[in-house]
């Protein structure tokens, strides 16, 4: 079973030719609003994407924004915890995608806010927490803290990007990561091989969109190539990848496997607008995988060759 504890927010969505630049007014078109935030995401892609039981810790206000958040996990299946702020609205995010499938995200985190280290119900039974940086930074080191002390696998996606102290990564098993992220946590602009050695936690897990995405666990390196799909929207393609390899791992799937499950996972969300919307179902994802190619040898090869790695 896996424990998610994290963010929950509202996504006020709005398509435009592109992203606007500092000062710049864009004319937009179509406006949505969808269940989003990370933690969240990442729990509705374990459950359903990843067909493993799964539970949240997060914090609603006492708004209508809130029915909609709980009611979109629930459907999922994702089994609630949830603290009431009767002071802050539920935590909102106001997103342009761009015609090229790119997206621009501004947070107001709300009742994300109040989530504190006494939220945290015991971990009795669960095999990986997996938590993000949505929500305060003392209360993801006090659920690390909590969960290596029972155990717990405790996974940490690094997003939205933010140095960490060497506190908390000495307390993470699984550090994931997109490339910008790991340039943030390794405080260094090299390659992909150079920022990962900077970077001391056991097993560290790298997206790099359409390259695909590499793994260092220990001194083993795992690679995946990228699935060819037509993107539509991106948001959320970060957290259906996160959700889905927890999901993967925690039901003893090798490294390899979960990253390719968790891969195709991603790639089918970014051909859905939304992010929760967009996250495929299990057996969705099976038929998926079972319709591409092996990656071949000059992929491989390409992908080592992108991230630093001798060939």
């Amino acid at each position: 079973m896996i424990f998610v504890a994290g963010s929950a927010n509202l996504d006020f969505v709005v398509r435009a030719a592109h992203i606007p630049a500092p000062g710049e007014t864009v004319l937009g078109r179509d406006f949505k609003t969808y269940p989003g935030g990370k933690g969240a995401n990442q729990a509705v892609a374990a459950a359903r994407a990843g067909a493993a039981t799964t539970h949240m810790l997060l914090a609603l206000g006492a708004d209508a924004h809130a029915a909609v958040l709980e009611q979109s996990l629930q459907q999922a299946g994702v089994h609630c915890h949830i603290v009431r702020d009767m002071q802050q609205a539920s935590g909102t995010a106001f997103i342009c995608v761009s015609d090229d499938a790119e997206n621009a995200i501004t947070v107001a985190p709300g009742a994300n806010q109040s989530l504190c280290a006494a939220d945290l119900p015991a971990l009795d039974g669960f095999s990986h927490l997996l938590l993000q940086l949505e929500t305060p930074l003392a209360s993801v080191a006090a659920y690390a803290q909590a969960a290596r002390a029972q155990g717990v696998t405790v996974v940490l996606n690094a997003a939205p990007a933010q140095p960490l102290d060497a506190a908390l990564l000495a307390l993470v098993d699984v550090l994931i990561v997109n490339q910008g992220e790991l340039t943030v946590v390794a405080q260094h602009q090299g390659s992909v091989a150079d920022c990962l050695a900077r970077i001391a936690v056991p097993c560290v897990v790298v997206t790099l969109g359409v390259q695909g995405c590499c793994a260092r666990c220990n001194d083993d390196i795992t690679l995946q190539s990228a699935f060819a799909v037509n993107s539509v929207d991106t948001t959320g393609a970060g957290d259906t990848f996160s959700g889905v390899l927890v999901a993967a791992l925690s039901q003893g799937e090798t490294l390899a496997q979960a990253l390719r499950h968790a891969s195709a996972a991603g790639a089918l969300a970014c051909t859905r607008a939304g992010a929760q919307t967009s996250i495929p179902t299990h057996a969705e994802l099976m038929d998926f995988l079972a319709s591409q190619p092996v990656t071949t040898a000059a992929q491989t090869q390409a992908l080592q060759r992108y991230c630093g790695f001798a060939c």
